[in-house]
């Protein structure tokens, strides 16, 4: 009799095991940058290898980190099993901006991104291995940072988004260690231009990426993300813009990223019909 207790309690401890929500914390060498970057990686609940899942990469803000996200906003674990997706948090450093910087060999983030990182979710879990099946965001610093990346990377992603993200570079020009990355504005003007996403998207061509933004009216952001939206509706770019009562911190972002991860799951799905 005790031998079967024993073996029942093993066999409820495998189950509670397998149902409860998975976050890993990995290690993941950049190859640019020549050292290990940590990602925090959340698979849904009952996560299967027998199924295919899409992924949504979530950048950080500037001066925090991988772990950021699911420290503050723990709910993102639901939402995973809720939407069935993927949710992987980079580390991007305390202020890379997630591009590969021209100035500094030590701040590589795009390339880590999008040839490391996104190779090794690939290869270590049950993803959805095509732009179809990838969505990217982020807050503030990386708001801009999903943004540009995607408009850079479209044969890699088909869904971007932003929350209260910084998308004109110029707008904060002596702040946020961005002329560490770049340059000074002064003698790299052209720098800045290329890289800001206000200017990026005269590239887009409609439908080429499924985009939303969010920024709060009382975001010191509010500006350059209400301008960001006049210019896709100027270029004819069909896009997802919200703004509502809110300022750039957790309390809006907590509730912002139910919204981008419903956006992405009704993206995912409409691929899958």
């Amino acid at each position: 009799m005790k031998r079967v207790n024993i073996i029942l309690i093993l066999l409820l401890a495998f189950q509670f095991s397998f149902s409860r929500n998975q976050v890993d914390t990995v290690s993941v060498f950049a190859s640019k940058m020549k050292k290990e970057v940590k990602s925090v990686i959340i698979v849904p609940e009952n996560y299967s290898k027998k199924k295919h899942y899409p992924v949504v990469y979530l950048l950080h803000g500037y001066s925090d980190n991988y772990a950021k996200w699911v420290k503050t906003v723990p709910a993102i674990k639901n939402l995973s099993t809720e939407h069935q997706m993927i949710i992987v948090c980079p580390d991007g450093g305390y202020s890379s901006w997630f591009l590969d910087s021209p100035i500094d060999s030590a701040f590589q983030y795009e390339s880590y991104i999008t040839k490391d990182l996104l190779s090794y979710v690939d290869s270590h879990y049950a993803t959805i291995a095509n732009r179809n099946g990838r969505a990217i965001t982020g807050l503030s610093m990386g708001g801009h940072g999903a943004l540009y990346l995607a408009i850079r990377n479209k044969q890699l992603f088909a869904n971007a988004g932003s929350m209260s993200g910084g998308v004109d570079l110029r707008s904060s020009s002596k702040k946020y260690d961005i002329a560490k990355r770049i340059g000074n504005i002064e003698t790299s003007s052209d720098e800045w231009d290329n890289r800001s996403v206000v200017n990026m998207v005269n590239s887009l061509k409609n439908r080429e990426l499924n985009l939303i933004i969010d920024c709060g009216v009382n975001d010191f952001f509010y500006q350059i993300n209400s301008a960001l939206h006049r210019r896709l509706m100027t270029l004819n770019i069909d896009h997802d813009y919200i703004e509502r009562p809110g300022a750039h911190n957790w309390e809006y972002w907590t509730n912002s990223i139910n919204y981008q991860l419903f956006y992405f799951d009704r993206c995912f799905k409409q691929v899958r019909k």
